[in-house]
């Protein structure tokens, strides 16, 4: 059982059972029946006090239809949580001629003060006056002064009104308390759900970059192998070597990947550094050793100058327009360009023409480019691919590198 549940007791109804249009209504709480029954003991105690004055200067039969009305008055605010409108005006009636049914009055006009807006508070109140003042010229008051007896109802009318709309006030602070933490909570939970979401794409793009890579190796290589049965011992090997590299370094790869979803302190001093801009000259090494005819020629001189997170940009777009002209464009010649200096921006181009024969079917599901190119506006650049113009495809991308 929790705290909350533990105190509902302590809460009004429309607060543990909050209801609409529609909804039944709530039933008392603890607290509401205590609230109630405090409420009535003290209209009965106000209506005895009044009852005994009156009769010092009424008849007995008089005194008695008095009684009769407060003890009905009194047993009326029962009904005050539903009806608090109409009982109020039947009491303002009622207490014109029975002024023991005062105490029931100022209950019902406080009942009425929190529950309903002020324009009802408002002329309700006024009529509960006019009510009073009528009822010092129907039940005067021989040893009370009329005036003094109209300003002290009035006075009484006033001060429950403004208490019950202070309780109001205070109630409508509460619940909006209520539903503005509603709101935080259902806020937390939609943005731990977009975090949770984002990382998990982060997760599949780091993914698809760095295994297409390797994977493709894995590929054409097997497909080489599965179409020429007949090559010679030294090409066979050679495939073999390459699938069997590029089969440990994808291993390694997702190692590194799943040491993403560890928790801090359990990924281990061995694991395997980004890849930045000073390693494309390693990754250009590897797509010539698998068979890949590819030119790298750029202009920057210190790559290492170039920071982390562009150097790992330009990577994964070379390594994406690699792996797509290996499967897309077999025994082209791969271009990959890269320009720039601190203040200009750096710019890569991947280049391939179009293919001499037909290319075996590869399975691709496209998403790399989509992922590129959102990676490169994240890092405040962007990224162009498309057809060439000599039948080829170009992949084009301007990131910044400040001064």
């Amino acid at each position: 059982m929790t705290r909350t549940d533990r105190q509902r007791w302590l809460l009004p109804s429309h607060l543990v059972e909050p209801g609409g249009t529609g909804a039944p209504r709530p039933r008392r709480t603890a607290r509401d029946w205590v609230v109630d029954t405090t409420l009535f003991l003290l209209a009965a105690f106000v209506g005895l006090l009044v009852a005994d004055t009156t009769a010092q200067y009424t008849s007995e039969a008089v005194t008695l239809a008095d009684q009769l009305a407060g003890a009905a008055a009194c047993c009326a605010l029962w009904a005050r949580r539903r009806w608090p409108v109409g009982l109020a005006v039947v009491l303002s009636l009622v207490n014109v001629v029975a002024p023991v049914a005062a105490g029931a009055l100022l209950a019902s006009l406080f009942s009425v003060a929190v529950r309903r807006p002020f324009r009802e508070v408002a002329w309700i109140g006024a009529f509960a006056v006019a009510t009073s003042a009528v009822q010092v010229v129907v039940r005067p008051d021989p040893t009370t002064n009329a005036w003094l007896s109209v300003a002290i109802g009035s006075i009484l009318v006033l001060l429950v009104t403004a208490w019950g709309m202070l309780v109001r006030s205070r109630r409508q602070l509460v619940e909006a308390l209520r539903e503005r933490a509603r709101r935080a909570e259902a806020e937390a939970e939609l943005r731990a759900a977009q975090a949770q979401r984002l990382a998990r794409e982060a997760i599949a793009r780091e993914m698809h970059d760095v295994l297409a890579h390797r994977l493709t190796l894995l590929s054409v290589h097997a497909g080489a192998l599965e179409f020429r049965p007949d090559a010679p011992p030294e090409q066979v090997a050679r495939a073999a070597g390459v699938i069997r590299d590029s089969a440990h370094e994808a291993l390694q790869d997702l190692r590194e990947i799943i040491g993403v979803l560890r928790t801090p302190g359990e990924g281990g001093e061995g694991d395997r550094p980004q890849p930045t801009l000073v390693t494309l000259d390693a990754l250009v090494a590897e797509s010539r050793e698998a068979g890949a005819d590819v030119v790298l020629d750029t202009t920057v001189d210190d790559p290492a100058a170039v920071p982390a997170a562009t150097g790992r940009t330009v990577y994964r777009i070379a390594q994406e327009g690699l792996t797509n002209a290996r499967k897309h464009a077999p025994g082209t010649v791969v271009t990959v360009t890269v320009r720039g200096r601190p203040g200009d921006g750096l710019t890569v181009d991947v280049h391939n023409p179009a293919p001499a024969g037909p290319v075996p079917h590869v399975p691709g599901s496209g998403q790399g480019l989509i992922g590129l190119t959102e990676r490169a506006t994240l890092a405040g650049g962007r990224m162009e691919h498309g057809p060439a113009p000599d039948g080829g495809f170009a992949l084009h991308a301007w990131l910044p590198w400040p001064p």
